[in-house]
């Protein structure tokens, strides 16, 4: 039976991000800290909710708006996401009676000072419960912007954009993806253990493992409870990188000696990698932002034993003249709109705006206009995102050639032959959710003039 408290947990966590404006991962995150005596099943069930209740807000709404004679937009917040709640657990939640997740629904209603609104709720409730496998959604011919919208939750305009520029089948088969479970994807770290006994580590733990997609030292793991209790991660052998952040490090290709400059590198992921393929030799300079984000380089490097990373506190946006022409390779992985992982992040399909997508547009010029400077002459850059935006990549890849002493490399010699496309032999790479079997991602290559 699951524990009634949970329900106000949930309560609390969903106002924290649709009023306060809290990313759904941090509210989670720190409701299951303050609550550590909960039990396994309480706090699965709290973050299934949570992140299940963010992931389909669009429709959850939609649903709502069907039988309510008060649109959501006009709810007070608290009844707002009580019913989000309630509607989830019965739409998409077998487990829990719907009888159970009406009632408990009323009485969060009262215990939250809405008794007069308690017959409100539970009349909504009940009606959605018994029509809940007979939901008219908008129809698929007549209305094909709206029909994906709401099944899938996302935003009309970016439905359109994307059914715009990539068609109404891909764009359905992205928006499909992103509400897939998935698997928490690891690097294997073979230059000291064995592939055979890191995995052996993982299996004597209860972990499942399966090779993932595209290299031969990613896996997809699952069925475990707490990541940094497994012996493999607290000894450095794995490190949780989707597989599109790993194929960076094949573009970049680092020799040994090479001094590589990752422009934006937390939480570490990327200069971990091309620091482990060099072998403890050469040096990976990562810098961040805040020394906050340095922070979780530090303790990525201290658990997987790296010698040859300094991490620096220093802000992209401003010219470094002592880095001039300096670097062998430059790894640029940007702030981006991160449409590419919706699918890990959904709050980001309510957040990004068209607007916002310009803006990030004139700071990733900002901070190329920069890292171009630091390659010497003969050197590499490497430009990606984890998005699917044109502006943002491919329109950014045409103004670096326009501008700068660049010509664009061939990926095909660092790529897998079933990624190689005409795009990755002009330099370029977009991986695209749900077509690939990875995040959304970008990546190009550059030579210095």
């Amino acid at each position: 039976m699951v524990n009634g408290n949970t329900r106000e947990i949930i309560l609390d966590v969903l106002l924290s991000v649709f009023r306060d404006g809290y990313f759904s991962d941090v509210a989670i995150h720190s409701a299951l800290a303050k609550y550590q005596y909960l039990s396994k099943r309480d706090r699965a069930f709290i973050s299934k909710v949570c992140e299940g209740c963010v992931e389909r807000m669009i429709e959850l709404d939609y649903t709502i708006n069907l039988f309510s004679s008060v649109p959501v937009s006009k709810m007070k917040p608290v009844i707002q996401n009580i019913l989000r709640s309630a509607v989830y657990q019965i739409r998409y939640m077998g487990s829990v009676p719907d009888a159970s997740a009406v009632n408990e629904a009323v009485k969060l209603a009262q215990a939250r000072g809405f008794y007069n609104l308690k017959g409100f709720v539970n009349g909504v409730l009940r009606t959605i419960a018994r029509h809940a496998d007979h939901i008219e959604y908008p129809d698929k011919e007549k209305n094909p912007i709206e029909y994906l919208s709401v099944v899938y939750s996302a935003p009309r305009w970016l439905v359109m954009a994307w059914v715009e520029e990539f068609t109404y089948e891909i764009t359905e088969r992205m928006l499909a993806s992103f509400l897939k479970e998935r698997p928490t994807t690891v690097r294997l770290k073979t230059s000291r253990e064995s592939r055979a006994e890191i995995l052996e580590s993982l299996r004597s733990q209860g972990v499942t493992v399966q090779r993932a997609a595209y290299l031969p030292y990613a896996y997809n793991i699952s069925d475990y409870n707490y990541l940094p209790a497994l012996s493999a991660f607290m000894k450095g052998w794995i490190f949780p990188q989707d597989v599109s952040s790993m194929l960076v490090g094949e573009v970049a290709d680092p020799h040994l000696g090479d001094f590589i400059i990752d422009i934006c590198a937390a939480p570490g992921g990327k200069s971990l990698h091309v620091a482990d393929k060099m072998g403890g030799f050469g040096m990976v300079e990562a810098r961040d932002v805040s020394q906050e984000k340095v922070a979780l380089i530090q303790e990525n490097m201290k658990r997987g034993d790296i010698i040859n990373i300094k991490p620096v506190v220093m802000d992209a946006q401003i010219f470094d003249a002592d880095s001039e022409e300096k670097a062998d390779i430059v790894i640029c992985d940007l702030p981006c709109s991160g449409l590419g992982v919706i699918g890990r992040k959904p709050d980001i399909k309510y957040r990004i705006t068209p607007e916002k997508i310009r803006d990030l547009v004139e700071l990733q010029r900002r901070i190329l206009h920069n890292a171009v400077s630091y390659v010497r002459p003969g050197g590499v850059l490497i430009y990606s995102t984890c998005t699917v935006s044109r502006e943002e990549n491919q329109e950014n890849v045409r103004w670096l050639l326009d501008n700068y002493p660049l010509t664009a490399e061939s990926l095909d010699p660092f790529l897998p032959d079933e990624l190689h496309r005409l795009t990755t032999a002009e330099g370029y790479l977009q991986l695209m959710p749900g077509i690939h079997d990875c995040d959304g991602f970008f990546i190009s290559r550059f030579r210095k003039k």
